[in-house]
């Protein structure tokens, strides 16, 4: 209880004091109440620095030495102006986020809009939590800047942008000054394929050339060579009419009809013993080889029951059937 109460005055007090929300969607525009600036390290040494000067021309009545205190003081006030200067009035857009596989990184792509007439230089950019920016990025007058922020996943389903924390000291170093921003970016994690996983599940005889064990197949023409396709299927007339030195591959013939057996993938016929994620982990990398073998799958797990097809299309339901599966419905 006194941990949630902790956790709860944290998130209490950062919303209150550096304005952080949940989310943030659409177009976000820092205005000042939004950036906060203190000084730095250097800063606070160079403000112990001028009370030095300032104390020495006092005791001594130099003028000299106090035209050189506040010459330097000015120096200073005007780096916080253009420090705060840097980073106030951006807007900023959230971009795409692909789907990955778990262990992988998820990238999430953000934009830097600058409206204004200044220039932007050395702006940090980077998810809250880490000791120092990993990224930089110049803003030009009436333009922007686009990068991809990087954060590792474990687990599968979705996984929302973590906070982004923006840090500048241009020009002199003397100031700091940041902002928090939340972005209403979410990536989907798919379970990871299983390394060495069985074969695919083909029932009967059917080929992966797309003939069936009855009959003759009616040929449909030639297609692009997948691996894993027969070598009696490759199309050699056509092969040797493409020269290599122009571009010529590998295709194969393509038939429909026959008795080719539909390819199931079904979650419930896997070994119950198995882990259900190493039973999901086993459905994605049948879908992918699938994929890269031109079969036409279909595929039942829980509440969805995906028809025989083919395409980037059915393999992202597919994928996104098994990241979601047995996890809590999230609010898009």
């Amino acid at each position: 209880m006194a941990a949630r109460l902790t956790q709860w005055a944290e998130r209490a007090g950062n919303r209150w004091l550096f304005k952080q929300r949940e989310r943030e969607s659409g177009e976000v525009y820092l205005h000042r109440r939004r950036v906060f600036i203190l000084p730095t390290k250097a800063g606070l040494g160079y403000a112990g620095m001028l009370l030095v000067l300032l104390v020495g021309a006092t005791n001594y009545s130099l003028g000299l030495g106090f035209g050189l205190t506040f010459l330097l003081g000015s120096c200073a006030l005007v780096d916080m102006y253009l420090t705060y200067r840097n980073l106030g009035q951006l807007h900023l857009r959230p971009g795409r986020a692909a789907s990955v596989f778990a262990g992988e990184e998820a990238r999430f792509e953000l934009h830097l809009v600058n409206r204004t007439r200044l220039d932007r230089y050395a702006i940090g950019v980077d998810f809250a939590g880490h000791d120092g920016p990993r990224y930089l990025a110049d803003a030009p007058a009436g333009a922007g800047a686009a990068l991809q922020l990087t954060t590792a996943t474990e687990q599968r389903g979705w996984l929302r942008a973590p906070r982004v924390r923006l840090v500048t000291r241009f020009p002199l170093g003397l100031f700091r000054a940041w902002s928090y921003w939340q972005p209403d970016l979410r990536v989907l994690v798919y379970p990871f394929p299983e390394p060495e996983a069985p074969p695919l599940p083909m029932g009967g005889s059917a080929r992966a050339g797309g003939r069936g064990s009855g009959g003759d197949d009616d040929f449909a023409g030639i297609r692009s060579y997948q691996p894993g396709d027969s070598m009696r299927s490759l199309a050699w007339r056509q092969i040797a009419r493409l020269d290599p030195a122009y571009g010529g591959q590998l295709v194969t013939k393509h038939f429909e009809g026959g008795a080719s057996d539909e390819l199931v993938l079904d979650f419930n016929a896997l070994p119950a013993h198995i882990d259900v994620e190493l039973r999901l982990s086993r459905m994605t990398r049948w879908v992918l080889q699938a994929e890269q073998r031109a079969l036409p799958y279909a595929m039942r797990i829980g509440a969805h029951h995906f028809k025989a097809g083919i395409g980037a299309a059915h393999r992202a339901a597919c994928l996104q059937a098994l990241a979601l599966h047995g996890l809590a419905a999230e609010a898009p």
